[in-house]
């Protein structure tokens, strides 16, 4: 595995003496039992690496949460049979990715967390530069797909014009970045302060700031399994996204109040003329076209509005972002839910 050259997104304090970091993996899962075994061989090899290069200061924590698996995801997990020092966070239903992701991120305590997918697409040996920039200076360090020829047409069509769309409803993220990053315990201690009852992390961990840099590697296919994010559930993530840190809807919803309703005044100056001068146009179908029109623009604009509304609803409720049903540590099982972790999950209010 090659990487390219590391890339510093914002100008870093010069390069400290850090001594080598303790280190946790985080890994959401959702009906995954066939990868898991792959994934653990793979995460093993990473440990003995990075221990052989000194990169960490001691043997790297697994912390896997179980997302409402409907499979024996779980019972793999409390069985693992790996030399990792496993944790399991079994959720009490499906909370969905980023909130799994979050507690598994909020449980973990090292100096530094990595999170990933369990599907090994994205490679695992990219920690290795992850490290390298944390040891220059870097507080989260973002995993870039360099290369995606193992994806569809479509997935890489689809995940250019989700970028791009972002992008122009001006929402700061890392291009072709998901969410395989490092980060300090400075910059998840920061992360830990957002109260947000609607997740998403590509966009949290950009407000966190902090110095940053990115790591390319080449996006692989998925080890086994299927893939647990289905079309409308990027276009759900990418509504996520937009509503959360945009307001730029709302904006054009104003400016094309005011488009339509020029040629509205335009259009009945133009009647006016033609009444003046006796060349009224009989007929429904100027009246009507525009009606079903404006109708249609309403509905949207509606649409759009009711969805940050609902938003507004749905966080002022100050719900929990999620259960955790039961914890396991190298077989013990834990009790169901501490008080720090409750209060992670219901975020700052």
């Amino acid at each position: 595995m090659s990487f390219s050259p590391i890339k510093i997104d914002e100008a870093a304090p010069a390069p400290v003496s850090r001594p080598a970091p303790s280190m946790a993996i985080v890994v959401p899962c959702h009906n995954e039992q066939e990868v898991l075994p792959q994934l653990f061989r793979r995460l093993e090899k990473l440990e003995a690496d990075l221990l052989e290069r000194e990169a960490i200061g001691g043997p790297m924590a697994l912390i896997l949460v179980d997302d409402g698996s409907t499979d024996r995801t779980w019972e793999a997990i409390e069985a693992a049979n790996t030399s990792l020092l496993v944790t399991g966070i079994r959720l009490s239903r499906n909370h969905g990715h980023q909130h799994a992701l979050f507690a598994g991120l909020m449980k973990a305590d090292a100096d530094v967390v990595v999170s990933m997918d369990a599907d090994l697409q994205d490679d695992p040996d990219a920690v290795i530069g992850m490290l390298e920039a944390y040891d220059n200076g870097a507080e989260v360090v973002y995993g870039v797909r360099g290369s995606r020829r193992k994806d569809t047409w479509f997935k890489r069509w689809s995940a250019q014009k989700y970028y791009a769309l972002l992008s122009t409803m001006g929402v700061d993220l890392i291009p072709d970045h998901a969410d395989f990053r490092l980060m300090s315990r400075k910059a998840l201690d920061a992360l830990s302060e957002f109260g947000e009852t609607n997740l998403f992390l590509r966009g949290l961990v950009r407000q966190v700031g902090f110095t940053s840099a990115t790591v390319t590697y080449d996006r692989a296919e998925r080890a086994a399994g299927e893939s647990k994010y289905p079309l409308h559930k990027m276009i759900a993530l990418a509504l996520e996204g937009i509503t959360s840190f945009s307001v730029r809807p709302l904006r054009l919803i104003t400016l094309l109040g005011f488009a339509i309703a020029s040629l509205a005044f335009l259009f009945t100056f133009y009647s006016i003329f033609a009444w003046m001068f006796g060349k009224t146009v009989p007929g429904w179908t100027s009246t009507v076209v525009p009606i079903y029109m404006l109708g249609g623009v309403h509905l949207v604009a509606l649409g759009v509005i009711g969805e940050y509304v609902g938003k507004i609803y749905q966080e002022t409720k100050g719900r929990p972002r999620f259960i955790i049903d039961r914890t396991v540590t190298g077989g013990a099982v834990e009790a169901p839910i501490s008080m720090a972790s409750a209060k992670a999950s219901m975020g700052s209010r």
